[in-house]
């Protein structure tokens, strides 16, 4: 019985914590962009966040009861970044190395 309740209590605490994985396009031109861009995402609850310059496409893998996909965009446009979902200020953007200043849509 007591070996049964530690298995379940185990296996409750790993689907609560549980990672998610999702993918979005964020505008951006350079090695500046992409360090920039992984450290706005790296907020508390993800885990693993990789921006590919070329596809402009970041993954992101985040626990969702710590955080949520809108808040990992979000503190990205707040760094001057374009997301899928969220657009940048314009003194965000203005405040990017002059590298960084990306055509915006």
């Amino acid at each position: 019985m007591l070996l049964s309740m530690l298995i379940l209590f185990s296996v409750n605490m790993h689907a609560k914590d549980a990672i998610t994985k999702a993918s979005f396009k964020i505008s951006g031109n350079c090695e500046m962009c992409k360090e920039r861009i992984e450290k706005a995402a790296k907020i508390e609850g993800v885990k693993n966040a990789i921006w590919n310059q070329e596809t402009h496409i970041l993954t992101v893998a985040f626990v969702p009861t710590k955080t949520t996909l809108d808040q990992i965009q979000q503190n990205i446009a707040n760094a001057g970044y374009d997301t899928d979902k969220f657009k940048a200020s314009d003194t965000a953007y203005k405040n990017l190395p002059q590298c960084c200043q990306y055509t915006k849509e």
